[in-house]
C-alpha cells in the first residue's frame, strides 16, 4: 500500500510503448476501485487494463487472444487476488511463450497472513524487487493495517476492498512497520 507499485505499472508500460512495442495490462476483477478494465494510481494516473477473474485460465487466454500478435510484456496489478493456479499459467507464459511477465502486489493481507498466490509467486519468481514506503515513524512499512473507526483490525477476510469513499487522512488502510502493525 502506498509504494507506488500501480504507478510503477503506468511508467513501465510507458517505457514499452515508447519504444514501439506492445504492452498488455492485466488487474484482478476484484478490484473494482477504478472501475473494470482500468487501473489507477493514488496520484491520478490511470492505464487501461483487462479485468481478470478467478476462473480466467491465463496461459489458454495469452494462447488463443493473442495468436500472432502477442505482447511483448504483460504487466498485471493486484496479483493478490489471482489463483496460485494463474501464477503458474503466467510463469508457463514466461517459459514457454517467451514473454515476460511482471507482477505488482502486496505479501500479506491487513492481518498479517500472506496471500497465496503471493506466497507461490515469492516461490517460483526469476526475480524480486519490493517497492518501499515509510511507516509514520520513518521505518520502512512492511504491513498494511486496516483500521474501522481509528482501531486496528486484526480478524476477519483477507480481501476488504474500496477504501476510494473515505478521504485521504482518514484512510482505511494504513502503510506501516512490523511493530506499529502489531501494536495497532
Amino acid at each position: 500500500m502506498d509504494a507506488g507499485k500501480t504507478l510503477d505499472i503506468i511508467k513501465v508500460a510507458y517505457n514499452y510503448t515508447d519504444k514501439g512495442q506492445k504492452v498488455e495490462v492485466w488487474t484482478s476483477e476484484l478490484d473494482t476501485r477504478s472501475g473494470r478494465d482500468k487501473i489507477q494510481s493514488r496520484v491520478g494516473m490511470s492505464l487501461d487494463a483487462v479485468s481478470i477473474s478467478k476462473k480466467d485460465d491465463l496461459y489458454l487466454m495469452m494462447a488463443s487472444m493473442y495468436n500472432g500478435d502477442r505482447p511483448d510484456c504483460i504487466l498485471v496489478d493486484e496479483i493478490q487476488f489471482f489463483t496460485v493456479e494463474q501464477i503458474i499459467q503466467l510463469s508457463d507464459i514466461v517459459d514457454y511463450m517467451y514473454i515476460p511477465v511482471i507482477c505488482y502486489g502486496l505479501r500479506s493481507d491487513y492481518c498479517g497472513r500472506p496471500f497465496a498466490s503471493s506466497a507461490h509467486l515469492l516461490a517460483i519468481a526469476d526475480s524480486i524487487e519490493e517497492l518501499k514506503t515509510i511507516c509514520h515513524c520513518g521505518k520502512k512499512a512492511t504491513h498494511n493495517m486496516l483500521l474501522k473507526n481509528g482501531v486496528a483490525v486484526k480478524k476477519g477476510d483477507a480481501v476488504v476492498i474500496d477504501d476510494t469513499k473515505l478521504s485521504k487522512n482518514n484512510k482505511e488502510y494504513v502503510s506501516v512497520c512490523r511493530k506499529h502493525w502489531k501494536q495497532g
